[in-house]
């Protein structure tokens, strides 16, 4: 007996081990929740997941429990004995006297795993409750499309609590009756009492009720059907399974009738009859009948039959993923680009990104890192006013890595080093004689050599900071290096959870299982936790019904504070007629730009689309977590932009569904694609850009935009492009310029091709790429400029080691059928339109020959250089580089002997 008291004790421990657990997690999100400042979200999704578990656990316990009970008092006094025509099991015998306490611990067991089941359900509830109607019916039944987004779902969640608890009843009732009587195994086969009759008759004609419920459900289903080739109700859908659901319907209330009334009847002809009615009218009406009209009457003749339907998905497609609203422009792709032309759009070309980003951040890892503790996770393109211009720029946050510590012990990990600093920011298109990257602010503390300037360089809250730390302590804090010694700090903001308490420091030990946190003296009244640092898992844990987008960017502000800014999506799976995307649903909208401070983590929410009905939704179920977007920092809205992560989804549909004639999109008459490059013997569909350049519409000034290319199905030529306007009042439109169909217009892959295809390009590349130097080529972009199109690319030279510093040494430009690779991209320019008076890098003086010449001063110094890099090679015994140096110096002393002589 003391061995099973051993073992219930051990039990109990682990159980109040698993409850504190818990509770303590439990309370250290309300406390981080209580510190950003949103205990709304945290609160009423509890009050709601409890308040659901409970309602939904105690109901299945009644069901399920009552009807065991039930079924007990129903249940005939021995249930078997020998004799008579009785089959006699012994075995469940023994059963019998312990049956009630079996069938009262698994309900109640599975009332805690329905509770827990409903309880995730919160969010469905409260859509449910708070839907903002869409203002749109669907095609089919002219009911608005929040009744399929919101409503639906609820109506489910509700037909699966009533199915699982109903079919757990009649198992138990059934259990009940074969084990203490009521149901008689006999040698005539099976005999019932006529109170088991009643009962367990009665269950399943609520059942088939129930039943009749769910056929109404997939008759709303059904404009989600993928059956053949429309997303949405087709022919088939229509014509076949609606009248049958429409049909089953009436059955399953006509089967629940004749079931109800064999209860009470002494044959069980009409409810045998009933159930195969319904499972009859089930398969051949809503199984086989279908099929057939789908495979002899649409299939032979798909066009005429889906044609109406094909008009739907394109219509509800285009709406549910944003594109219906994109504007249409002719765009003439003409070879007439003149010097005057680009002199008109010299900001254009001031601000093409010549550096990459995976060149650049491994450029800004060997230059900047300064530290091995620090890290650049990644490198964002954002734009500026730098100096009176609008200038695109590069810009890589500098943060802590803690696994790369030299000395890992807990107090450098979470109290010493406790934040990354500073950034790294440079134009995206200018660099040093050497090929490295020009800065506009670099170095700790931050040096800036423009008007931008951080103040406040600390990143508490970054993209890696995922692990906690204590920060106001009596250890010192680490805040920079500075020569052979470090700069310290105490953290003056308002982040984090106050220690406040022993007790605190207590709950604080348990919630991470370290001892350290409650020994350590140097944590006091004063300090204060932070964690969930991490800026993607503190948007998710405050807003989990959002999806984000996957490359947060940092903003400097007016005041040189730090920020992230984060996009929001809302996505759903449920609109009507709307083709899905993988992972994705079938509807997106960015409706949220998330904000958060880099020193003190306060986040802040702002409706981007006020519009979208599930924003307003989730507005109306938390109220006052979401602000307008005025309410944003006028210095912060300046830099918001649209989202990559949307913009290529969007891409991607209307590169299909821009087809609007349903004959058109039936034959894929005009499909297009994204357009890939084939670089190092593997294919890379292109991504994505920003850029600033001028549009062809009435305000006809430069402004920053994302932008993609579009080619032809199967054909490597340029059909269209795509641009998203990042800037106010147009921010969100999205434009299209179609090219002529009746022309050449070179796409990316063909222009790789010809470039690869120069015989001097291919000769210097395989020259480079000997020697221990290994040639990186970055992203072409392809950039419209007037009614033209430019091709550029930048190259990158490396050394063949791992982690070497990646130079850019070359620009190719190519237009029409002309390709130029020189040192820069003024020169690429000059070499195929001559001298067009454009300067690519602000601020640069003019040859005086003429604008877009290099002057003579110049032009001895890259005469220099290379000879310097010459005899560098030499010394190396690096030949191949060697000679290309000397080639460049010849190419360099011909300019020179070129230059006008002066009187």
């Amino acid at each position: 007996m003391r061995r099973y008291w051993t073992t219930i004790l051990l039990l109990l421990i682990l159980v109040g081990l698993a409850f504190l657990n818990s509770g303590v997690r439990l309370w250290m999100d309300w406390l981080w929740f209580q510190e950003t400042g949103y205990t709304i979200l945290f609160s009423k999704s509890l009050i709601t997941r409890l308040a659901m578990g409970l309602i939904a656990g105690v109901l299945f316990f009644l069901i399920v429990w009552g009807n065991a009970f039930l079924a007990r008092q129903f249940a005939g006094e021995p249930t078997f004995y020998s004799g008579g025509e009785i089959i006699e099991i012994p075995q469940l015998a023994g059963v019998k006297s312990v049956l009630h306490r079996v069938v009262f611990g698994v309900a109640l067991f599975l009332s805690y795993v329905v509770g827990s089941w409903a309880g995730s359900h919160w969010e469905t509830y409260l859509r449910y409750r708070e839907a903002v109607p869409f203002g749109a019916p669907d095609p089919l039944f002219q009911i608005d499309i929040g009744f399929y987004v919101f409503t639906v779902p609820f109506y489910h969640f509700l037909y699966n609590a009533g199915f699982v608890a109903l079919l757990f009843a009649f198992l138990a009732s059934l259990l009940v009756y074969l084990v203490e009587g009521g149901i008689w195994l006999t040698r005539r086969g099976p005999q019932v009492a006529r109170a088991v009759r009643v009962h367990l008759l009665g269950l399943v004609g609520v059942f088939l009720i129930l039943l009749s419920f769910h056929y109404r459900l997939d008759i709303y289903d059904l404009l989600l059907s993928d059956r053949g080739i429309i997303f949405g109700a087709s022919y088939a859908d229509i014509e076949a399974q609606l009248p049958a659901l429409r049909i089953l319907v009436w059955v399953s209330l006509l089967a629940a009738v004749l079931v109800l009334a064999t209860a009470f009847g002494k044959s069980y002809t009409p409810a045998i009859g009933g159930v195969l009615l319904l499972v009859g009218v089930s398969i051949i009406g809503n199984r086989i009948y279908p099929e057939i009209i789908q495979r002899f009457e649409v299939a032979p003749n798909e066009i005429v039959k889906e044609s109406p339907y094909l008009a739907l998905e394109i219509q509800y497609t285009r709406m549910a993923y944003g594109i219906d609203q994109v504007e249409e422009e002719e765009f003439p792709a003409l070879e007439n680009l003149t010097p005057e032309a680009l002199k008109r759009n010299e900001s254009t070309l001031q601000n093409i990104r010549l550096w990459d980003h995976k060149p650049l951040l491994r450029t800004y890892g060997q230059l900047q890192v300064i530290r091995p503790y620090y890290e650049f996770v990644d490198v964002d393109n954002d734009r500026y006013q730098i100096d009176g211009q609008y200038r695109q720029v590069s810009l890589s946050p500098r943060e802590l890595d803690s696994s790369r510590l030299p000395s890992r012990i807990w107090i450098n990990e979470h109290l010493t080093y406790t934040h990354g600093y500073g950034l790294a920011l440079g134009p995206v298109n200018q660099f040093t004689r050497e090929g490295l990257p020009q800065f506009l602010i670099k170095d700790i503390p931050p040096q800036a050599s423009t008007g931008i300037e951080v103040s406040r360089p600390q990143i508490y809250f970054g993209e890696i900071t995922d692990s906690y730390c204590f920060v106001k302590t009596k250890a010192k804090e680490f805040d920079f290096p500075s020569g052979d010694e470090n700069v310290y700090t105490d953290y003056s903001g308002t982040g984090g959870i106050p220690v406040n308490s022993f007790f605190r420091k207590l709950l604080f030990g348990f919630h991470f299982k370290e001892p350290k946190i409650i020994l350590s003296s140097d944590i006091t009244g004063e300090s204060r936790l932070m964690f969930g640092r991490d800026i993607q898992t503190r948007v998710r844990k405050l807003l989990p019904f959002l999806r984000y987008d996957a490359d947060p960017y940092m903003v400097i502000a007016e005041d040189g504070h730090l920020y992230w800014i984060v996009d929001g999506y809302t996505v759903d799976s449920r609109f009507p007629y709307s083709r899905p995307t993988p992972r994705l649903g079938n509807y997106v909208r960015n409706s949220v730009k998330a904000t958060i401070d880099a020193y003190n983590g306060t986040v802040n929410f702002y409706l981007s689309d006020p519009k979208d009905p599930l924003i307003q939704t989730y507005a109306r179920v938390f109220p006052g977590v979401f602000q307008p977007l005025d309410s944003m920092p006028a210095d912060l809205r300046k830099h918001i932009r649209y989202p990559e992560d949307l913009f290529a989804i969007q891409a991607e549909i209307y590169a299909t569904y821009h087809m609007t004639d349903p004959q058109v999109f039936y034959n894929k008459e005009d499909l297009w694609r994204i357009p890939s490059t084939s670089q190092g013997g593997s294919e890379t569909a292109l991504e994505p850009y920003y850029t600033i350049m001028k549009l062809n519409t009435a305000e006809a000034k430069e402004e920053f935009i994302l932008m993609i290319p579009f080619a032809p199905a199967r054909r490597e030529n340029m059909i269209a492009w795509m641009a998203a306007r990042c800037d106010e009042p147009n921010y969100g439109q999205l434009v299209v310029y179609n090219f002529p169909k009746q022309r050449l217009v070179y796409g990316p892959s063909q222009i790789i091709n010809r470039i690869n295809q120069d015989p001097e390009i291919s000769k210097q590349l395989s020259l480079w790429n000997q020697g221990g130097s290994t040639v990186i080529r970055g992203s072409l972009l392809v950039i419209p400029v007037d009614e033209s199109i430019l091709y550029i690319q930048p190259l990158y030279l490396a050394a063949a080691r791992e982690g070497a510093l990646p130079e850019l040494k070359r620009v190719f430009v190519a237009f029409g059928n002309n390709i130029a690779m020189e040192e820069t991209l003024e020169f690429s320019l000059s070499r195929i339109f001559g001298e067009s008076g454009v300067r690519t890098t602000p601020g640069t003086a003019t040859a005086p020959g003429g604008p877009g010449v290099p002057s003579s001063g110049d032009l001895v110094s890259q005469a220099a250089s290379h000879y310097q890099r010459a005899q560098e090679a030499i010394r190396q015994g690096n030949w191949s580089v060697y000679g290309e140096e000397i080639r460049q110096l010849g190419e360099v002393i011909r300019k020179m002997q070129e230059q006008p002589r002066r009187p």
